[in-house]
């Protein structure tokens, strides 16, 4: 299990420039990424997803977030997010910890 408070970093360091995690949060570069638990890939209201991200079909979870955040374009080619993705497990850890507090 990661640690959230060293999620908060990661995400402030790596994410906060193209996401917003508030409800009711304005898309940047990349979706608003509130309610991100349980949805459905490419459907977060407001943003224009590719074709890739609509039709990949899986629901964020834990599991389907490790496997993306550590090469986002292997696990949905196509996709237009431009993130390289993070390689340390722990990192990708403690973001999703951090994730799942803060986009509820």
């Amino acid at each position: 299990m990661g640690d959230p408070e060293k999620g908060r970093k990661i995400f402030t360091l790596k994410c906060e420039t193209c996401h917003t995690l508030e409800k009711g949060g304005k898309s940047k570069t990349g979706p608003n990424l509130h309610g991100l638990f349980g949805r459905k890939t490419g459907q977060s209201p407001g943003f224009s997803y590719t074709e890739a991200n609509k039709n990949k079909g899986i629901i964020w979870d834990e599991d389907t977030l490790m496997v993306y955040l550590e090469n986002p374009k292997k696990y949905i080619p196509g996709t237009k997010m431009i993130f390289a993705g993070i390689k340390k497990k722990d990192e990708r850890l403690h973001l999703i910890a951090y994730l799942k507090e803060a986009t509820k």
